[in-house]
């Protein structure tokens, strides 16, 4: 009998190239080799209107894993070094 496979929730981030806060949360991301789509509000026409009815706030960086809206870096950095993070990526997708 095989082992039901567990897929990691999709992660969004909605971002601009010129935020460092958005590098940051990128940045921390990566370091976890975590797959994730960016989408540039500054680029990407209606994406900042879609950012804020997904539950997002209004700034960039906003984080998604799965359905939950995550915040932004500061958001992502505490549950990093609450040690919450690393569980919420592998969780399986709803």
């Amino acid at each position: 009998m095989s082992t039901p496979s567990v897929t990691a929730p999709e992660v969004v981030i909605y971002l601009s190239d010129w935020c460092g806060y958005c590098r940051r949360a990128r940045s921390l991301l990566e370091s976890k080799g975590v797959a994730f789509t960016e989408i540039d509000v500054d680029l990407t026409p209606n994406s900042r209107a879609e950012m804020v009815a997904r539950g997002g706030g209004s700034t960039v960086p906003q984080i998604f894993i799965g359905a939950l809206a995550v915040g932004g870096a500061d958001e992502l950095q505490a549950l990093d070094a609450a040690g919450r993070l690393d569980s919420m990526l592998k969780k399986n997708g709803a």
